[in-house]
């Protein structure tokens, strides 16, 4: 069977799984989502897109119109009518930051059932390295088949920006690895119908799960250095953007931004598979855990900076939380270093308030915190600026009733603020 003639399974309609079943049957591909949310197929089904993405709206709706997009949460079906599966389901953390793989086991476990030969089943899950070869390979061989004799079995790990995420899928290079040559051939054959980017081809399964664990640990360890270098900046009182701007001018350097934590899916997570794979202690990943530490640190920081400015308060005191998404401009909350403020703030018993532009009532009040306006979070006693929307970024003095904000985004000029007296404080900043 020519790839082309392929119908194709893509198992979770989540952030990362609806592009990818869209952009697939946006090239003629007969694309079936699977999902175990009943109310996400319908959704999917009657051409409605269920998340916030630029463009995916209007692309559902023609790939469903047109039949080249359908949903469904029998599991066991999909497997069967399609010959070609990609699980792009959750791997999320439990409280010991040890992978949940419950989701992945899940979807393998019912693919087995539908298994055929010649079938073609990639993984873009991010998963601990050797998940493929010690657990997600041995289920899917309990369906009698062998990989890379009955069937191939390739993993690509998925590369995407929220808010930017059809352009991304479309244009980065993919990695791809697997059991066999004719698996990585077959799935990377599939990969250059939809992204114009480059298609890297390593040496086995086990080095391409590596390939986004190391892309975001490098990310996770370059902000947690410039978090470090802006607790320190605080300590000399120089101000820790104008130190790390300048300093990126060398060819050779680039250091990232401090915040007040790392929020997302990948970045706050994918270290913790790296650092769970030492399961003999041949190697201490100090780096990476240190890294973690630090990070992880950062929303306590901002409750100190708050504490050291405010002295006696009264039981009437209130705070405005800005953004609750874990990036500008975006709606997900995953992660969000926000949550943890919240909590800290909630734990000493401070009255808090929180706005968010892309986030919903609800979702907001979910971490137990009262959804205001713009203007009531900014009337607050203390306004705290999580998030870089660009709606925050045209926050002027002047709109900072009670003089007293923190910043924690690198995204308004201090200067600006204190000479109209407010008491504006960030992260490794100087007024």
């Amino acid at each position: 069977m020519m790839i082309k003639d392929s119908k194709i399974a893509v198992y979770g309609l989540g952030h990362i799984g609806i592009p990818t079943a869209v952009l697939l049957a946006k090239n003629s591909f007969n694309v079936l989502g699977v999902d175990v949310n009943p109310k996400r197929v319908s959704e999917i089904n009657n051409g409605i897109c269920p998340i916030t993405e630029p463009g995916l709206d209007e692309l559902i709706k023609s790939t469903v119109n047109e039949g080249y997009l359908k949903a469904t949460s029998n599991q066991i079906k999909a497997a069967s009518e399609c010959n070609i599966i990609i699980i792009i389901v959750p791997t999320p953390i439990y409280n010991d930051n040890k992978a949940d793989l419950s989701y992945v086991t899940n979807a393998c476990n019912n693919i087995k059932k539908g298994l055929k030969k010649n079938d073609l089943v990639i993984i873009e899950s991010t998963i601990p390295p050797l998940t493929v070869d010690n657990i997600i390979k041995p289920i899917l061989e309990e369906s009698g088949l062998k990989s890379g004799t009955d069937f191939l079995l390739a993993y690509s790990p998925e590369r995407a920006l929220p808010n930017n995420t059809l352009f991304e899928m479309t244009h980065n290079v993919r990695v791809v690895g697997g059991v066999n040559l004719e698996s990585v051939n077959k799935a990377s054959k599939l990969y250059s119908y939809v992204t114009q980017g480059s298609i890297i081809k390593v040496e086995n399964i086990t080095s391409a799960e590596m390939v986004k664990l190391m892309e975001n640990t490098y990310r996770d360890v370059n902000i947690a250095l410039a978090n470090e270098f802006a607790l320190l900046c605080e300590d000399l009182s120089v101000d820790v953007i104008d130190v790390i701007n300048a300093a990126n001018f060398h060819p050779r350097v680039n250091i990232h931004t401090p915040g007040p934590g790392v929020g997302g899916h990948c970045i706050s997570i994918d270290p913790y598979f790296l650092i769970d794979i030492n399961k003999n202690n041949k190697i201490n990943p100090s780096i990476i855990k240190t890294a973690r530490t630090i990070n992880e640190s950062m929303p306590a920081h901002v409750i100190k900076i708050l504490e050291e400015n405010i002295g006696e308060i009264d039981d009437d005191y209130t705070i405005g939380i800005l953004g609750v998404a874990y990036k500008g401009n975006v709606e997900d909350t995953r992660e969000t270093p926000s949550a943890k403020v919240i909590e800290l703030l909630n734990n000493k018993h401070y009255n808090v308030y929180a706005h968010d532009p892309f986030v919903e009532d609800n979702i907001i009040e979910s971490f137990n915190v009262k959804s205001v306006t713009f203007k009531e979070a900014l009337s607050c006693d203390c306004v705290i600026l999580m998030t870089d929307h660009d709606l925050y970024k045209s926050i002027t003095p002047d709109m900072i009733l009670n003089k007293f904000f923190i910043c924690t985004r690198p995204i308004l000029d201090p200067k600006e603020f204190t000479k109209k007296s407010v008491n504006f404080k960030g992260i490794g900043r100087t007024n």
